[in-house]
């Protein structure tokens, strides 16, 4: 790979996937081994012509020499065309670029619920997006939809279970939504959809668990035994995931246990009702 010289991607250190990908660039040598640092680590010169604010919600590119700045889509495809020129090319096109950045945005916005991380207080300068709340609605309402297509199609595989269709999966997963706010109703409004976008995450996971199954099942018909212990594996991974989340988040640990009591009570109204 040619490295792009004389170049910093600034980076929010408690961000998983945002340290995956920019170590990512360094060891595929696209960035010297100086080619990225911690937003947190700004220093005052530094914070004289970076916008912070921006810098926060789009992955910023420092030119360490003439100390200018692009950021977000632009900064990413500056890196990776400096190694492969036809991706910066096609990626610089009018509609792929604007298509680029709204996916860049939508996940950029929502990364803190994707992946999230416990906030270090400690730090002055703290790399944390804006809250938006189109980007957060648009994220629930697209995992509401992969988890009840998932869902849909699981459901065709187990035969113990009464026939569903979309829409039951549909209002299942916003069901347990509107259940869970219940006991979040005090919060503010931001913090309850923070919750609202880990939840789903937690569901989305699950499905992405599921999609192999369904996959491999459709080339070789595995027993419903071992559909059903696989399912409830993921349940029970799922679980931990919710509870590991809600520490992160420091809220109520009942929040778990109305968790299972929801999945519980849906599956008794499915079988009996």
């Amino acid at each position: 790979m040619k490295t792009l010289q004389n170049q910093t991607l600034l980076y929010d250190k408690d961000c998983p996937l945002c340290n995956v990908y920019t170590s990512g660039f360094i060891k595929a040598k696209m960035l010297d081994k100086n080619g990225r640092k911690p937003y947190c680590d700004l220093s005052r010169v530094e914070e004289d012509f970076v916008d912070l604010k921006r810098a926060s919600n789009e992955i910023a590119l420092i030119d360490t020499e003439n100390n200018t700045v692009i950021y977000g889509i632009d900064s990413l495809l500056k890196v990776i065309g400096n190694s492969i020129p036809w991706v910066e090319r096609i990626g610089n096109l009018n509609p792929i670029n604007f298509g680029l950045k709204k996916l860049y945005s939508f996940i950029s916005y929502n990364r803190k619920v994707i992946i999230p991380s416990k906030e270090d207080n400690s730090q002055t300068l703290q790399c944390v997006p804006d809250f938006s709340y189109k980007y957060r609605t648009i994220y629930i309402l697209f995992a509401t939809l992969i988890t009840s297509v998932v869902l849909f199609k699981f459901s065709k595989t187990i035969s113990v279970i009464p026939e569903s269709n979309f829409l039951r999966e549909c209002l299942i997963a916003l069901g347990q939504i509107g259940f869970q706010t219940v006991f979040i109703s005090k919060l503010k409004t931001e913090k309850q959809l923070n919750y609202m976008g880990n939840l789903m995450t937690v569901s989305l996971i699950g499905s992405l668990i599921i999609i192999p199954v369904l996959f491999i099942n459709s080339i070789v018909n595995l027993p419903e035994i071992v559909l059903i212990t696989l399912f409830g594996l993921t349940v029970s991974f799922m679980l931990y995931e919710h509870i590991r989340r809600v520490k992160l988040l420091e809220l109520p640990s009942l929040l778990s246990i109305t968790w299972v009591l929801y999945r519980a009570l849906v599956l008794l109204i499915i079988l009996y009702i």
